[in-house]
């Protein structure tokens, strides 16, 4: 077994993730299901990515100078990740969040030394949105820039650069098919970017929650959100810049349930403890996978995104009180507390 290579900086430790067989997904789907452990980066998320790519090309543009401020509106990952790589090349950050995150990532960017703003959850069109609220408190403090998670293609191309051709290489030049679900496009856009950089044929898909639009957007070429999700950092309401020029060969929905369903198997068959957009992913994974199987593609191989590490949700996925009042079936070792 090869030791991983020694790094000459932490931001160094971004990416190169490791890759793993999921055996009940893969049962479930009647081929290999794989799963990008993205919750081994520093920041515990894929969010790391983003970040390192975002800051760096703001260096390179000349736009964030020594001593200067890095603002981003998100749902929690994002901003962990920034104030890590921002701790680590001297800059300040400022974070702006909806209130309705889990507490653990409110937490978190605290103890990382972030200026954390909280707003209350609304519609993108309304001035007060994080987003638009971050963007305002950039242009108002000084030698500051506003991250754009959302329109930055610095974004996309983290995933175009370093996630496409880690799986590629991981798996040895054989994959069928991607999924993942959208928060700001980066991943699925630049996943499947660069993988169909790699071969063509690969089958791209949209796994999204209720409550998102881009399924009916794929499907049905209208931004038609129905239902809800209680799923953090994924789900959208328009077409980002990250996901402009994006095709998009299927797509999937999928229910909180059916993504806990997954959580919880992951748990307790592979001792994986994640998110629920982790969840949401399998599912879509598996039904990508049969679809490649129905086709009579020998062998599939598909991958997928493994968010978070669950121990962000404790207070929420984790906690049998919450799941009862959001209405969602409780896990069996939780039914007792």
């Amino acid at each position: 077994m090869t030791s991983p290579p020694a790094r000459a900086s932490a931001l160094d430790l971004i990416g190169n993730t490791p890759i793993v067989l999921l055996e009940g997904a893969s049962e479930a789907a009647g081929c290999e299901i794989w799963g990008k452990c993205e919750f081994a980066n520093p920041g515990a998320s894929v969010k790391d990515r983003a970040a390192l790519w975002i800051v760096r090309d703001a260096e390179k543009r000349g736009e964030l100078r020594p001593g200067g401020t890095v603002v981003e509106g998100t749902a929690g990952n994002t901003g962990i990740g920034i104030a890590l790589v921002a701790n680590a090349l001297g800059y300040k950050c400022v974070i702006v969040m909806p209130d309705n995150q889990s507490q653990e990532k409110m937490a978190t960017l605290r103890a990382l030394g972030a200026e954390l703003v909280t707003v209350p959850p609304t519609k993108f069109a309304d001035p007060a949105h994080f987003v638009h609220t971050s963007r305002r408190i950039a242009e108002e403090t000084e030698n500051a820039i506003w991250a754009n998670q959302f329109d930055n293609v610095a974004n996309r191309r983290a995933h175009i650069e370093s996630t496409a051709p880690e799986i590629w290489e991981q798996l040895e030049g054989r994959v069928d098919g991607f999924t993942c679900a959208v928060g700001t496009g980066g991943t699925l856009a630049g996943t499947g970017m660069g993988l169909r950089e790699k071969d063509e044929n690969v089958r791209i898909a949209l796994t999204d929650p209720y409550g998102a639009a881009l399924f009916n957007y794929y499907a049905h070429g209208e931004l038609k959100a129905e239902g809800s999700s209680v799923a953090e950092g994924i789900g959208q309401g328009r077409i980002t810049a990250n996901l402009e020029g994006l095709e998009v060969d299927t797509q999937f929905r999928v229910s909180d349930e059916e993504g806990l369903q997954w959580v919880a198997r992951l748990l307790r068959e592979e001792g994986l403890c994640l998110g629920l957009s982790s969840g949401i992913n399998v599912a879509g994974a598996v039904m990508l996978g049969r679809q490649l199987v129905a086709e009579g593609r020998e062998d599939p191989r598909v991958a997928t995104i493994l968010c978070d590490t669950g121990f962000r949700y404790l207070s929420t996925l984790y906690n049998a009180e919450w799941l009862r009042e959001k209405g969602l079936p409780v896990f069996d070792w939780l039914r007792s507390s």
